[in-house]
């Protein structure tokens, strides 16, 4: 089991950063891959970037790449996402989570409570 704790999230102004923070505790956890994801009111659930525990894996979006990055600090046991050059469209709800590969694809079985990003113009 997985427990997530995220932080960062307010009201800044275009062109401005932000770091999200998510706190990750359980007895398995560098078992798991964690993701970064956004809602925006009205549109689907979008997935931003993975990384794992250990070794060099990591992912992000095309939406999102080279103003977003994820990394992670083990002995903190925490994940960020490290956002610069927000626009008011990266306004939305953001997620950490913790999943892995299946057979099918990758499936995340914890979730964050969501932190709230708001990006104005």
């Amino acid at each position: 089991q997985v427990q997530l704790v995220e932080s960062g999230g307010g009201l800044v102004q275009a062109g401005g950063s932000l770091r999200l923070s998510c706190a990750a505790s359980g007895r398995t956890l560098s078992r798991y891959t964690m993701g970064w994801f956004r809602q925006a009111p009205g549109k689907e659930r979008e997935s931003l970037a993975r990384i794992t525990w250990s070794g060099d894996s990591t992912y992000s979006s095309d939406s999102v790449k080279g103003r977003f990055t994820i990394s992670r600090d083990n002995a903190k046991n925490t994940v960020y996402l490290q956002m610069n050059s927000l626009r008011p469209e990266d306004t939305a709800v953001y997620y950490c989570a913790a999943g892995g590969r299946t057979f099918w694809g990758y499936q995340y079985d914890y979730w964050g409570q969501g932190t709230q990003v708001t990006v104005s113009s």
